[in-house]
């Protein structure tokens, strides 16, 4: 069975509408310099889905990619320490899922998003996905 995760983006830098526009050569996630988000990078496997999260603009799942390439080394790690994805854009959420909505919805409270609100990689359990997708409207 697939995973399921939740990465995060600044709008501002990475969008998920820029994730669209890459089409389905996707994009390379890069830059994660966490040894555990960096850990959750090396767990994906191809066919995995995401949740895309736009973080401190917006604070919302807006949309769905899907990892297209295992990781590698990232080549905007000069010590060659950190890992990227390839991740290509699946489909955007018909209502964003607010980090507010999230908070208020007790079922959700076991959330890394919650628990560890700075981690960029993490994963999601398959109800806590169905339940964020309904929120969505997908």
């Amino acid at each position: 069975m697939k995973k399921k995760w939740l990465v995060k983006s600044e709008p501002n830098v990475w969008s998920i509408d820029q994730q669209e526009k890459s089409g389905s050569k996707g994009t390379m996630w890069d830059g994660v310099r966490n040894y555990q988000a960096a850990n959750n990078l090396k767990a994906m496997k191809k066919g995995d889905l995401c949740f895309f999260y736009h973080s401190n603009i917006g604070k919302e799942i807006v949309g769905i990619v899907e990892v297209i390439k295992e990781y590698f080394l990232d080549p905007t790690d000069k010590k060659k320490k950190f890992v990227a994805v390839q991740l290509k854009f699946k489909n955007k959420l018909k209502k964003p899922v607010t980090l507010e909505i999230i908070r208020q919805n007790s079922e959700l409270s076991n959330l890394q998003l919650i628990k560890q609100s700075r981690l960029s990689v993490m994963p999601i359990d398959s109800k806590s996905w169905k339940i964020i997708c309904k929120l969505g409207r997908i």
